[in-house]
């Protein structure tokens, strides 16, 4: 009965007492979540591929 009440007054909360976005808003903001998303990624991939390209320049330095 406890798990009931709890799941009850959850629901209850997320009803009355959270102030939702409105959809416009929803939607620019997923806009720019997925557009920082996409820079994030590529800087990551760009850090990669230096540090790859510097581990092996390193490794041929040294083999000769």
């Amino acid at each position: 009965m406890k798990v009931f009440n709890y799941i009850s007054e959850a629901f209850g909360e997320l009803k009355d007492n959270v102030t939702w976005p409105e959809w416009a808003e929803v939607q620019r903001l997923t806009i720019v979540v997925a557009v920082f998303s996409i820079l994030f990624a590529l800087a990551t991939w760009g850090t990669d591929e230096l540090c790859a390209k510097a581990i092996a320049g390193f490794f041929n330095l040294i083999k000769g």
